[in-house]
C-alpha cells in the first residue's frame, strides 16, 4: 500500500512534468528519411534542427521552448498521413512542415486541415498543392511547377524553339502538372510531335527507366525532358549518359536540388539545365546576408552546403514563429490570417504569403550544371550551378486569373477554404 507521503510526492512530481509540457510546443516534421527523396530529406531534418536551435536560443515562441518530432514518411501518401495523425493526436503539434512529394504534401495537408491545424509544403512543386487541391491550412514555401516552367522556357524558347522533345515523366501529380506547364510554355503541346512516356511513382525500377529512355533514344529529340526527380532523377540520368544519349540531345531537369546533383556525380552532370528557388551560391552572388550566414552554419555544423529543401525547411519555423507572434496566439485560424499577405526576406530576397493561394511568391532561377573541373574546385565539391536565368516571383507566379480557371477546371471552390 502506497503512503500518503508517496502519493503527494508523485502528484507534485506530475503536476511539475504537466508545467514543463505546457512550456513547450511541439512542430511536426514530416520528411522522407528513406525512398527516393532521402537524400532530400536529411538536409531538411538538418536545417529544421538548426532552426529550432536558433529558435530557441533566441527565446522560443510566445516564450515556449520549441521542441521537434520526426516521422518518415517514405514519400509514400498513406505514410505521410498517418504520420500527421500521430504528430497531431500523440505528440501534441501545432503544426505540421516537410516532404519532398507532392503526392504527400497533398495527402498530408487535408489530415492536418481535418485537425485544424497548419500544414507547409517544404519540397512540393506540383501546381495543385496550392492550386486545384489547396485549402486554407496548406501553405508552400517552395515554388511550383508553372513557376519553374516560366523561368526554364525562357531559356528553351532562345536556344530550342522548333526543335523536337520528349518527355520522361514519373506518374503522379507533381510529375505531370510539371510536364503541362513546361509544354505550355515552350509551345511543344503537340504531343504527337513532342511525345512522352511515363514512369511510376513511388518504385520505380531501373528497368522501368531504361525502357523510358530506350523510347527516348529511338524518338531521337533534339531535348530530352527529365521530369523526375531525387534519386530516381539521379539514376536515370546515369542511364540516359550510359546509352550516349547526352552526346546527341540536351537534357533538361525541371526541378534540380544540390541532393540529386551529387546523387548523380558531376561528370554525368555537366551541362545539365534545370531550376531552383534557391542554392547555396545565390546569397553570395546576389549579397543576402543571412543566406550567407544560413550557409556558413549549416556548412560548420554538418561539413557540406544546405540545399534547396534544406532552405526552405529552415525558413518555415522562423516563418511560423513570426506569424504566431503577430497573432499572439497558436490558434490555426489567427495564424492563418497573419499569414496571408505577409511578405518576409530570410535567405534570399523578398517573398510574399500570397492570400488567395497561400503560394510563396518568389524570385526563381534557371541553373546550368557547370563542368566537373569547376565543381571539384569547391572544397566540398558542392558547386554545381550556374545561373543562366532569373525570373521576379510576379513574373512566374499563376494570376489570380489563371489560379481560378485550374481551380474551376478541377471542380473546386473559387476561393480557399477552411
Amino acid at each position: 500500500m502506497y503512503s500518503k507521503r508517496w502519493l503527494l510526492s508523485l502528484l507534485a512530481l506530475m503536476g511539475t512534468m504537466g508545467t514543463a509540457m505546457a512550456d513547450d510546443v511541439v512542430l511536426g516534421l514530416n520528411y522522407p528519411e528513406t525512398g527516393p527523396y532521402a537524400v532530400q530529406g536529411l538536409d531538411e531534418v538538418r536545417a529544421a534542427d538548426l532552426a529550432v536551435e536558433e529558435i530557441n536560443a533566441a527565446g522560443g515562441i510566445l516564450g515556449k521552448q520549441v521542441k521537434l518530432a520526426k516521422r518518415d514518411s517514405q514519400s509514400k501518401p498513406d505514410v505521410a498521413s498517418a504520420n500527421v495523425a500521430e504528430l497531431i493526436d500523440k505528440e501534441g503539434a501545432a503544426m505540421l512542415f516537410g516532404g519532398a512529394s507532392s503526392a504527400v504534401a497533398i495527402a498530408a495537408g487535408k489530415v492536418a486541415r481535418s485537425k485544424d491545424k497548419i500544414y507547409f509544403g517544404t519540397l512540393t512543386y506540383s501546381n495543385e498543392t496550392t492550386g486545384a487541391n489547396g485549402h486554407k491550412y496548406m501553405f508552400r514555401e517552395c515554388s511550383n511547377s508553372w513557376m519553374s516552367a516560366k523561368v526554364l522556357s525562357k531559356y528553351l524558347n532562345e536556344h530550342f524553339a522548333g526543335k523536337k522533345y520528349f518527355y520522361v515523366t514519373a506518374n503522379y501529380t507533381w510529375g505531370l502538372t510539371t510536364e503541362a506547364s513546361i509544354r505550355k510554355f515552350s509551345n511543344t503541346q503537340d504531343t504527337a510531335a513532342h511525345k512522352n512516356t511515363l514512369t511510376p511513382f513511388p518504385g520505380a525500377t531501373a528497368a522501368d527507366f531504361n525502357k523510358a529512355l530506350t523510347l527516348a533514344k529511338a524518338n531521337n529529340p533534339d531535348v530530352l525532358v527529365l521530369v523526375l526527380f531525387g534519386n530516381d532523377m539521379a539514376e536515370a540520368l546515369k542511364s540516359a549518359t550510359a546509352m550516349g544519349l547526352k552526346k546527341t540531345m540536351a537534357i533538361v531537369v525541371p526541378n534540380l536540388t544540390l541532393g540529386m546533383a551529387e546523387s548523380a556525380g558531376p561528370k554525368i552532370m555537366e551541362d545539365v539545365v534545370g531550376t531552383t528557388p534557391w542554392e547555396w551560391r545565390i546569397p553570395y552572388q546576389y549579397g543576402y546576408e543571412k543566406g550567407k550566414q544560413f550557409v556558413e552554419h549549416f556548412a560548420a555544423k554538418y561539413g557540406s552546403y544546405p540545399s534547396t529543401s534544406a532552405a526552405s525547411a529552415y525558413t518555415i519555423p522562423f516563418e511560423y514563429k513570426a506569424a504566431v507572434e503577430r497573432a499572439k496566439s497558436f490558434d490555426s485560424k489567427a495564424v492563418i490570417a497573419a499569414l496571408e499577405g505577409h511578405k518576409y526576406t530570410l535567405l534570399k530576397d523578398e517573398q510574399e504569403w500570397r492570400a488567395f493561394d497561400h503560394q510563396s511568391v518568389q524570385t526563381i532561377y534557371a541553373v546550368q550544371c557547370k563542368k566537373q573541373a569547376e565543381v571539384l574546385k569547391d572544397k566540398y565539391h558542392q558547386d554545381y550551378f550556374e545561373v543562366i536565368n532569373v525570373l521576379s516571383g510576379t513574373e512566374a507566379a499563376h494570376t489570380h486569373d489563371e489560379w481560378e480557371a485550374e481551380r474551376k477546371a478541377a471542380n473546386a471552390a473559387p476561393e480557399l477554404e477552411f
